[in-house]
């Protein structure tokens, strides 16, 4: 039975876009916890890192990628217009580059339908929009603000981040299926007026119809220096890629902040990525991926995003690996992580979306658990397989039904019906793995997540 419903979620995922863009653009829930569309429905939030996406890939290339990734039911591919690796240099496999003279108050544009390297933009947005999926649009990665390490060249300035703001902003207005990230992996310490223009570029082009976030340097947060900035709609972290890092910690620091914002991790460690950057250590794996994903969505975050270390690069054959990676991203892309991440999407659509916060005062005692519930459901994530104690009566309900989420495979083991009192112990099914304890107000009846 747990093999015939693995099969039927695997079927069920891969049938039409991973979302559907006719419930309207997005914007922040009223309890300013979530993402929602335009008619209230609640957006996940299911991220992966391709930043060198518009420099790097054909477009039969980009189809395999988007098609994979619609699939697997991610909703929003991270990518970078003003790219990191030689961005402004290196062409795109069309043999076109974004800028003129590298400013970026002359982006270069000519006319006619697919002559420039905008048109082929324009068209990965088009093919991301017929597969239901957002794409999280950086206008330029961090080094052309602050170079610090990479490529750059540094080329903004306030004015120069303004006018490039305003173009873009305006040039992809009328998009579907658009978020902006402002940043890109730089502290903005020194550059706040530009990356301040920046977004009121963005705004002022695109008349404040996309969301915008920013993305931070590893092991900040966009609220160090803009949590009080209206521009800023939603909070993202960057964890980094090390091992067993308490993200939720990280997560629950920006849950705290006031105003409140939805918060997310826009960057955890990446599958396949060297952990701490040294080989030596090893290469995160799948579970590294599901201990951030859970650990962070039950610590309260609106989403998470995936990453892989070959595919952010979109590392083949010729190319000069940066950081060790030792793949191509064709061969990365059914890495166990990227197939898995899409189970925490279903288990949590698949209950009351709005109504969940994070509760640690559900576990009396267990290793690292993370805990979170919301209308007639808990959820507790156990990392390590090891048994955990829970303090019930905190949902509604005479009686739960409890069960073990395979956050692997995406099924679900059935415990039975238990009353809803006292303190009790659970022991996953496998001392040796991961599992989420889930318990329902049994008078829900709410489905069987799949």
């Amino acid at each position: 039975m747990t093999m015939i419903l693995a099969l039927l979620g695997l079927l069920a995922a891969q049938e039409g876009p991973s979302v559907d863009l006719r419930h309207g653009d997005l914007r922040v829930s009223e309890n300013r916890r979530f993402l929602v569309h335009a008619d209230g429905t609640p957006f996940f939030w299911l991220g992966d890192t391709a930043w060198e996406l518009f420099h790097r890939l054909t477009k039969e290339e980009t189809e395999r990628y988007l098609e994979n990734r619609r699939a697997k039911r991610f909703t929003v591919i991270q990518a970078v217009a003003l790219a990191e690796l030689d961005g402004l240099h290196a062409p795109n496999p069309d043999g076109r580059r974004p800028l003129l003279d590298d400013d970026p108050t002359r982006p270069d544009v000519k006319e006619g339908p697919d002559n420039d390297y905008w048109d082929h933009v324009d068209w990965v947005l088009k093919k991301a929009e017929e597969k239901g999926i957002f794409i999280g649009l950086l206008p330029t990665w961090g080094d052309k603000v602050s170079k610090m390490w990479g490529v750059g060249p540094e080329v903004f300035t306030p004015e120069k981040a303004r006018a490039y703001g305003k173009w873009i902003g305006a040039r992809y207005r009328d998009a579907r299926n658009l978020i902006w990230i402002n940043g890109g992996d730089r502290p903005a310490d020194k550059s706040l007026e530009v990356w301040r223009a920046l977004a009121a570029g963005l705004k002022e082009g695109d008349g404040g119809r996309h969301l915008i976030t920013f993305h931070p340097p590893g092991g900040r947060s966009s609220s160090a220096w803009f949590h009080g900035d209206d521009w800023l709609d939603l909070n993202m972290l960057q964890t980094g890629h090390k091992r067993d890092h308490d993200s939720a910690a990280r997560v629950d620091a920006d849950y705290r902040r006031e105003p409140t914002k939805p918060v997310l991790d826009g960057e955890p460690t990446y599958e396949d990525h060297p952990l701490a950057f040294k080989p030596e250590n090893g290469y995160a794996v799948a579970i590294d991926v599901r201990k951030y994903l859970y650990w962070d969505l039950f610590a309260g975050a609106c989403g998470h995003t995936y990453g892989c270390h070959n595919i952010w690069q979109m590392m083949a054959p010729g190319r000069k690996p940066i950081s060790w990676a030792h793949a191509s991203w064709s061969d990365s892309l059914d890495l166990p992580g990227a197939g898995q991440v899409r189970h925490a999407r279903a288990l949590l659509e698949s209950r009351p979306y709005l109504s969940r916060v994070p509760d640690q005062s559900l576990v009396s005692a267990g290793d690292r658990v993370r805990a979170t519930r919301g209308d007639g459901y808990a959820m507790l994530y156990v990392p390590t397989g090891k048994p955990l104690t829970v303090v019930l009566g905190k949902i509604s309900g005479e009686s739960l039904a409890a069960g073990w989420f395979d956050p692997r495979e995406g099924t679900y083991q059935a415990i039975g019906t238990i009353p809803n009192s006292g303190i009790r112990e659970f022991t996953p099914p496998d001392a040796d793995l991961d599992w989420v304890l889930l318990l329902d107000d049994a008078s829900r009846k709410f489905p069987t997540p799949k």
